[in-house]
């Protein structure tokens, strides 16, 4: 038995058509928003930023202010008082940490948690920090979103991070940070000022 095919109006099938260009349309058009937040939140840039800092460790408590200029594997942190006396140079590059003391004396570690630890009294985790200031970095539990796609909190490792924005804008750096760890450490940093780049050379 031959089929028999529905002769529909043409107006149908052009509404029909129509129809699909738009959902494939808008569809394309999700797309790139969703792709820019990935792209924005992935991948580590250069930046410079001034801020406040306040931590807990071993039931004492620290503060102070600190200055702080990323490039790659380079960094440079000026830490202060809350007052503004200079406490501290840090700098980092592939071959570990080096903190220049007020007193001119210099001492090295591999890494800053060990070096800030030993020297200071207490530990900078600096080289997660460093992803955490750009809402960015592996989040083992996932990661809640608020609703312009920015991270509110994730884990990491053993760190539970929480963000607080000033700006509407999806692209905007956290300016509160709070970093709490396992074992009684505690992390509160308020950026002040954030650019994105490093003026001049890059970081020693």
């Amino acid at each position: 038995m031959p089929r028999r095919f529905c002769r529909c109006p043409a107006w149908i099938w052009t509404l029909a058509v129509a129809f699909s260009v738009m959902i494939l349309g808008g569809c394309a058009a999700l797309a790139p928003v969703e792709e820019s937040h990935r792209i924005a939140r992935g991948v580590s840039r250069p930046f410079s930023l001034e801020g406040r800092f306040s931590l807990r460790y071993e039931e004492k408590s620290y503060s102070g202010r600190l200055s702080w200029r990323h490039a790659g594997a380079k960094n440079t942190v000026l830490l202060a008082s809350p007052f503004g006396q200079g406490i501290a140079e840090i700098a980092t590059d592939e071959y570990g940490a080096r903190l220049t003391a007020s007193d001119g004396r210099v001492y090295s570690a591999p890494d800053t948690e060990t070096l800030t630890r030993n020297v200071l009294g207490y530990p900078l985790p600096l080289e997660p920090l460093t992803d955490w200031v750009q809402a960015r970095g592996t989040s083992s539990g996932g990661a809640d979103l608020d609703t312009r796609g920015r991270p509110l909190r994730l884990r990491h490792e053993d760190w539970r991070i929480d963000y607080g924005y000033d700006s509407d804008d999806p692209q905007a750096p956290p300016t509160t940070i709070f970093a709490e760890r396992a074992g009684g450490v505690e992390l509160r940093l308020r950026i002040d000022e954030w650019n994105d780049g490093v003026a001049g050379d890059s970081a020693p």
